[in-house]
């Protein structure tokens, strides 16, 4: 789809083509206010988890929230400031933390083979003992599984600013996925093979006690990569996420500042500050599991929808002759809806949380918003003089076009 709608944005880019301006709307309201800033905040204090473990792994009890939350606070301002100084050095933070993140893996992947070539199999061989088989709970479990293969879907979110798109964002996809799925399956099967199934649940951080089973005399490396990991997603998800405001400002779906950027940095400014807050606010108020199945669910909903979004390019008459570097078959897409139906309905049938009703009110605000301000055009008198006020003490203004 991104060879297709060459424009920012991803999904909103997609709903906006496919549907109009209500569907995209609802999705740059809930990705950029609420999925977003609480997958950072989740990032966050995890960051803060695996700084922390290591200086409160002496058996007195558990990392303080207070103190894990004030740490996400203080690695998300450290965000904001490395990405509003320069938008150089934030893309050289996340190659730098990309590849301590894929340092960390390499060495739990190997000492994990180790293990298995000395004989370590007997959690392997008890791994599915107890295996839940109720629809809602296998739902719920694709919520954390597939959080952590969140940021497929990234680069489409800076398209402007990808060089021969056609080429570098289906390679980046076709290599980078499979890359990761192997990555990480391999990861989890050397996780088991040290530690069972009980040793996990019980863990503040797995592989934090991984590393003190396996590599005792060096385990303190293991927390220093995975915090860099954490800290590189998070910079990830505000650097990508930034550009998402900033072009459903440049389309009028969000207020015109949210479309400015640094007259030296070009860094969305306002759109980074915005998310910042709503991240901290999110780490100062959930915990990790309630905030991933609040994500998870909103964001399959989208997901469902945007497989819809292909099928309307592949055979409506405005897109179906553009051309498509990659092809997928239609039935992929169709699997792929019929499987976000699942994941959506099923955990609300099977075991409704409360999350899910803050969910649906989230949305149905976002309407609420959208009929005055977009579909209406009605500006707030006030909103001028906001505007004119920030671009003075932010110096930021609107570019004359896409930033590259």
């Amino acid at each position: 789809m991104g060879c297709v709608i060459k424009a920012s944005g991803a999904d909103y880019a997609f709903l906006d083509a496919a549907f109009g301006s209500v569907l995209s709307f609802i999705f740059s309201w809930c990705w950029a206010m609420l999925l977003k800033p609480a997958s950072m905040a989740t990032l966050s204090l995890t960051c803060a988890q695996y700084i922390l473990t290591p200086l409160f792994n002496d058996g007195c009890g558990d990392v303080p929230e207070d103190l894990k939350k004030i740490l996400a606070t203080f690695v998300l301002l450290t965000l904001i400031a490395i990405n509003i100084y320069s938008v150089a050095l934030a893309a050289r933070i996340q190659i730098i933390f990309t590849a301590a993140k894929l340092l960390a893996l390499v060495i739990i992947i190997i000492g994990g083979i180790v293990k298995l070539c000395q004989g370590f199999t007997e959690n392997l061989a008890t791994g599915f003992d107890g295996t839940e088989t109720s629809p809602g709970v296998i739902a719920l479990g694709f919520y954390s599984g597939m959080f952590a293969y969140d940021g497929w879907n990234a680069a489409n979110f800076i398209m402007e600013e990808i060089k021969n798109p056609e080429r570098n964002l289906p390679l980046s996809i076709i290599i980078g996925l499979p890359l990761v799925i192997v990555v990480y399956v391999m990861t989890n099967v050397s996780y088991f093979t040290v530690l069972s199934m009980d040793d996990l649940m019980a863990s503040p951080a797995v592989a934090i006690t991984w590393a003190e089973r396996v590599i005792p005399t060096v385990a303190w490396i293991i927390p220093i990569f995975v915090a860099m990991s954490t800290f590189g997603s998070a910079n990830g998800s505000l650097f990508a996420t930034g550009r998402l405001l900033f072009v459903t400002a440049r389309n009028d779906h969000m207020p015109e500042v949210f479309g400015m950027v640094h007259v030296e940095t070009f860094s969305p400014v306002p759109a980074s500050i915005l998310l910042i807050i709503l991240a901290i606010v999110f780490a100062l108020s959930g915990n990790i599991n309630s905030l991933v199945n609040f994500i998870s669910f909103i964001k399959w909903i989208f997901y469902g929808i945007n497989m819809i979004s292909l099928i309307i390019f592949r055979y409506s008459k405005k897109y179906k002759d553009l051309p498509r570097p990659v092809k997928i078959p239609i039935i992929i897409p169709v699997l792929v809806f019929l499987s976000s139906i699942f994941i959506v309905v099923a955990p609300i049938v099977a075991d409704p949380q409360i999350e899910f009703l803050y969910a649906a009110i989230f949305v149905a605000i976002g309407y609420l918003f959208y009929l005055p301000f977009v579909f209406f055009k009605l500006h707030l008198g006030c909103m001028k003089y906001i505007t004119m006020f920030l671009q003075l003490y932010l110096q930021i203004a609107k570019p004359k076009q896409s930033v590259d």
